[in-house]
């Protein structure tokens, strides 16, 4: 969806069209020049005998047509450029989207963390709501103190607010991840979705597909095939380009016909600066692509042993949440047949609640890592395919 409808991808899909309008000028050749000249003769002593100033043989015309040639390859090279920079802002554009997708899989990781949450909450909320219901018929059969059902009162009351909170929570992350996928429509992520994707086996196979698709290198090779081929083109301008033509001379009514050619001395201006500017910026390129190789190693380095630390704590948690199913069960049965008070109970009750939240926050630090992976990686963009 975001892909599809996200309004700031779609302004950066511009970019393309505007370096394929570039790559049409770059094909075009050089207009044709037409000029005139007209000179009067302005002492009246010279006009040809019973004549006026506007006669024919009081002035002289003339009329040029030329053509400016590009010489040295400059339209083939400018052609090169155009057609280089059109696949750079395809790749660049592929970047955009590889942060637009992290962005959006953290915004819906963030409304998946909220709803998980919520749904715990809601949990608790019933379990006390239900457990409120028996105190408050126990309080009138006297089997339980004023203090006991005061206890459940307000925990029932504690677990309301975190409930309108969780509520809240899920609301605004389902506000802020419409306007990431550019809709209006009212959305809710499925909490199903165990956001698997396959990865490679180990880090060395990982870190070889990134370094050969991950978009941004991509982009920064492209930019460096650019700026070297645009050293070829501003080489090639630092040839004048020659003008060349016909000239049609009625010179007092005389007709005479020539040749006309011209072409810039290059005493001064030889194109160096943009030569120059060119170079530095193919040595800009090569050298933020190696630093890029180095980031990109580290980065995927601390991801990929992250995500494996986080997947082993996942599995070592569902003992811990069996675990305190078990005992919350144990209690409160106990309790509701008075063979322990509700201290225990809310005690495990808290055990309970604790224990998943702190699962799910792991989940949630697991699938984070996981994003992480795909985005650094340059997975992440398969996603959308």
């Amino acid at each position: 969806m975001a892909k599809a409808n996200n309004p700031v991808l779609q302004a950066e899909k511009i970019d393309i069209e505007i370096a394929k309008a570039e790559l049409i000028s770059a094909k075009i050749r050089p207009n044709l020049v037409f000029s005139n000249e007209t000179i009067f003769m302005t002492n009246s002593a010279d006009f040809e005998p019973q004549t006026k100033w506007s006669d024919g043989r009081n002035r002289e015309e003339l009329w040029q047509l030329s053509k400016p040639f590009q010489i040295a390859g400059q339209r083939k090279k400018k052609i090169e450029v155009a057609t280089k920079s059109i696949l750079f802002e395809e790749i660049s554009f592929e970047e955009a989207e590889r942060n637009l997708f992290a962005e959006v899989a953290d915004k819906w990781l963030e409304v998946w963390a909220a709803s998980k949450k919520l749904e715990i909450v809601e949990s608790a909320k019933i379990n006390v709501d239900s457990l409120l219901f028996i105190n408050q018929h126990r309080y009138r059969n006297q089997a339980i103190t004023k203090t006991d059902l005061s206890r459940t009162e307000l925990i029932s009351k504690q677990y309301q607010l975190e409930l309108n909170k969780a509520v809240q929570e899920v609301i605004s992350g389902q506000t802020e991840l419409k306007l990431l996928l550019g809709t209006k429509e009212n959305i809710e992520i499925d909490m199903e979705d165990e956001f698997l994707f396959s990865l490679p086996a180990d880090l060395e196979t990982m870190l070889n597909e990134a370094l050969e698709n991950r978009s941004d290198i991509r982009a920064a090779r492209a930019f460096s095939e650019v700026s070297e081929s645009n050293i070829k083109l501003q080489r090639s301008l630092a040839y004048p380009q020659p003008e060349i033509g016909v000239i049609y001379n009625p010179q007092n009514s005389v007709p005479h016909f020539g040749i006309a050619a011209s072409i810039e001395l290059p005493f001064f201006d030889r194109n160096q600066g943009e030569v120059k500017t060119a170079q530095l910026e193919r040595e800009k390129a090569e050298r933020e692509t190696e630093n890029l190789a180095i980031q990109i190693e580290n980065e995927i380095a601390v991801v990929f042993s992250n995500y494996q630390l986080q997947k082993q704590n996942i599995e070592a948690y569902q003992d811990l949440l069996d675990q305190s199913e078990q005992i919350l069960s144990s209690v409160r049965y106990a309790y509701v047949r008075g063979g322990t008070t509700i201290l225990d109970y809310l005690e495990a009750e808290s055990n309970w609640l604790e224990i998943r939240q702190d699962y799910y926050e792991e989940m949630s630090e697991f699938k984070q890592t996981l994003i992480q992976l795909l985005y650094t990686t340059g997975l992440i963009n398969q996603l959308a395919l």
